[in-house]
């Protein structure tokens, strides 16, 4: 079972960490597992430096490999108001039909019963306000809905990557294993994966595990509460098959170990943990999750994390200082600062075991 976590860095101050621009990567390496991959080990705290390739000798055989196979939506809708004036429809989630929930720009002027013309034959009215200000809107279009965004929508590309999307990013913003549609984000430690490393990894005897959370702009949302209880995550969909919970169960009875590739993984796996008792196999299970996993926490159903480097603040570097611990987290950190790491979303990657 996995190591527990060091009950520090309780406090969102904690999690401050200077960052040069420089190293917030604005395109993605080729190929993609050419990207570094800092090896973390929690029992020694010795930290090494490889290729992300060399994960197909990191992961024993017998092992599994948990791969989030969302899809990321074309989610961005650029158009116009009836003035003329640009405006932005961010779609978050599906609500069923031709409505989804939805942030916009500018907010002030996009109230309910106004309408943002994407394309010809494609509009968005918006319907509604919710409890957390975003929108309820509908997408008129004479294409059924997922077409019309597939056409006429844009790569939501993450805040901190300061260009437009490009032509490329619509097939490098997605991993090589994605299949259903859902995501506003990349899971992006997937993004490394290759074909060619996927059939390495299988050949080796490195079982596979797939599972589903749709990723919402929650994701980028800073922590902005000092203690970090206080904060209020988006709810996700997420998904562990029955099959991928039988192959975990295998897995773990053979004496074999869980690799979750990146924090959305390891948030399925927890949300499903939850709901079996302490010790018990995984069941399958299907459902929203708010789950925040920040120090303290006791892992029940992760062993090993293969993760890219997160933001200052973040819930995503709170789950990995849950587990890989607090001091060794911040100090992997300062490393990969000092040896020109590249982070965020096209950035290079960390395994820790």
């Amino acid at each position: 079972m996995t190591d527990q976590a060091t009950p520090t860095g309780l406090r969102t101050a904690d999690y401050d960490f200077p960052l040069p621009s420089q190293l917030v990567a604005s395109t993605p390496v080729e190929p993609r597992d050419e990207a570094r991959l800092m090896v973390v080990r929690r029992a020694t705290g010795e930290i090494s430096h490889r290729r992300f390739r060399d994960l197909a000798e990191l992961v024993p055989p017998g092992d599994a490999l948990v791969l989030n196979t969302t899809r990321v939506l074309r989610a961005r809708l650029l158009g116009r108001r009836d003035s003329g004036a640009p405006a932005e429809v961010f779609l978050l989630k599906p609500l069923g039909g031709d409505r989804y929930e939805a942030m916009v720009s500018p907010g002030g002027k996009l109230k309910p019963g106004r309408t943002v013309h994407v394309a010809p034959g494609f509009d968005v009215e918006v319907l509604a306000v919710t409890e957390r200000r975003t929108r309820v809107v509908r997408l008129r279009t004479a294409l059924p809905a997922s077409e019309a965004i597939e056409r006429h929508g844009h790569v939501p590309l993450p805040p901190y990557i300061a260009r437009p999307d490009e032509p490329a990013d619509a097939e490098r913003y997605q991993t090589v294993y994605a299949r259903e549609q859902g995501s506003v984000a990349a899971p992006t430690a997937g993004l490394h994966f290759t074909p060619a490393l996927l059939a390495r990894l299988e050949a080796r005897g490195v079982r596979r595990a797939d599972v589903v959370l749709h990723v919402g702009a929650g994701t980028f949302k800073p922590v902005e509460v000092d203690d970090p209880a206080a904060h209020v995550m988006h709810e996700e969909w997420y998904e562990l098959p029955a099959a991928a919970a039988a192959t975990l169960n295998e897995v773990r009875a053979a004496g074999g170990h869980v690799w979750a590739v990146g924090t959305t993984s390891v948030r399925t796996l927890e949300s499903a943990a939850q709901g079996v008792p302490a010790g018990a196999p995984l069941a399958p299970a299907a459902g929203e999750t708010r789950i925040f996993i920040r120090p303290p926490y006791a892992f029940r159903a992760v062993d090993r994390l293969v993760t890219n480097f997160h933001l200052p603040r973040s819930t995503l570097i709170m789950l990995v200082a849950a587990f890989a611990g607090y001091d060794l987290t911040m100090r992997a950190y300062h490393e990969a600062i000092d040896a020109g790491y590249r982070f965020y979303s096209y950035g290079d990657a960390m395994a820790v075991v």
